[in-house]
């Protein structure tokens, strides 16, 4: 990795860091100061990073600065009973051009994930999802997003990147590695019938607010995802006011902190990122404060990851099998570790999109499937992988 993309934490974080408890987070994660110098990520699980980078979010000028508000609330907690070793990398300044940040953040990501290291992208636009997305071109492998957003963000294709237009860009432009895009949490009155009625036409998964304030409709999403992306704006102004695009309705704190550890718990989720953070609408670092929970509520789901994706092996599941009327058998499988579901889709075994073959779902899918009801996300899925 070059270290020379990332500055150190501000000093004045890490006196205020000296001040604190021994035993709080700040004190057992590896820092990236002039004191330290840069962490040794030999055997670490989890690293952190903050984009200052606002040129192109919409609406939100900004959003790159004061990360260090984050930092300072998020460092001040406690740890939980974890054993996940966690490093905070610093910031990416902004670059000459915006390319320059976006080539640096891409950079980072892909270092990160070969070294099998989850990174949290503190950021400012999050037109930093798509640069997100482009680091995974390194993998070859196709990939699931997951975004929590009133809005789509779909915008135009031939419009320049923006943070209220990179959907279109992930969906369109070569290489195409996108499966599965799912939106978690968007408002109606923010999205054209046109955009809503074009997500449902490719077979990507949308869930309204209201849907999704029910929990365990959406857990299935995250567990089916490798990329988690959070607009700070699907927060409701009044717990998270530091958003300038932000709206009397959405998710509540305790909600988008239960979703943060909905994205930590997954087994398959690689990164995880927050955007929009606009430190000069913050009242008393309330959103930061937020934001900073948020992140210690992924950690905590890394740290009881339970590796029960089915692909490990199937002795520790039970098997279930629906029979349906003019149909081949639907397969359902339940892991004994977490009581999780899973449905399968019968596939060659040459079929490039074979790692999407168990499809997350929740019991009630199968209760639905045993009264003939085949959920719409196997249909979905189904018709993504012909």
């Amino acid at each position: 990795m070059n270290q020379d993309f990332l500055t150190p934490i501000k000093d004045s974080v890490v006196a205020y860091l000296a001040l604190q408890s021994s035993s709080c987070l700040g004190q057992n994660i590896q820092i990236n100061c002039i004191q330290e110098g840069f962490p040794d990520l030999e055997n670490v699980k989890i690293a952190i990073f903050a984009v200052n980078e606002d040129r192109n979010s919409q609406n939100n000028f900004g959003c790159g600065e004061g990360l260090h508000a984050i930092r300072t609330k998020l460092y001040e907690l406690f740890p939980g009973n974890w054993d996940t070793n966690i490093a905070d990398l610093g910031t990416v300044e902004k670059g000459n051009q915006v390319s320059d940040t976006y080539f640096a953040v891409k950079e980072i990501i892909v270092s990160l994930i070969k070294r099998n290291i989850i990174p949290i992208i503190i950021g400012g636009g999050q037109d930093i999802t798509y640069i997100n997305y482009r680091a995974y071109d390194a993998l070859e492998q196709s990939v699931n997003i997951t975004t929590v957003d009133s809005r789509f963000d779909l915008g135009n294709l031939e419009e320049e990147l923006t943070s209220q237009s990179y959907l279109s860009k992930i969906i369109m432009q070569e290489p195409n590695n996108l499966f599965n895009y799912c939106n978690v949490g968007y408002q109606t009155y923010f999205n054209s019938q046109e955009e809503i009625s074009l997500l449902d036409n490719l077979f990507f998964d949308t869930y309204r607010l209201g849907e999704a304030k029910v929990l365990e409709n959406i857990e299935p999403a995250f567990r089916n995802s490798d990329i988690v992306s959070i607009d700070i704006g699907a927060v409701r102004q009044s717990e998270a006011p530091a958003n300038n695009n932000s709206s009397p309705n959405g998710f509540y704190g305790e909600e988008i902190c239960a979703i943060s550890r909905y994205a930590g718990i997954s087994d398959k989720v690689s990164s995880f990122g927050i955007y929009e953070y606009n430190s000069k609408h913050d009242n008393n670092d309330q959103t930061a404060h937020l934001i900073a929970q948020m992140i210690w509520y992924f950690i905590e789901g890394v740290n009881f990851r339970v590796k029960d994706y089915p692909f490990s092996g199937k002795e520790n599941y039970q098997k279930f099998t629906v029979l349906l009327e003019d149909d081949e058998p639907l397969l359902f499988y339940k892991s004994n570790k977490s009581g999780r579901w899973w449905m399968e889709i019968n596939i060659l075994s040459n079929n490039k999109y074979k790692r999407h073959a168990l499809i997350p779902c929740t019991y009630k899918d199968y209760t639905d499937a045993t009264k003939q009801v085949i959920p719409e996300k196997w249909y979905k899925a189904m018709r993504k992988m012909v």
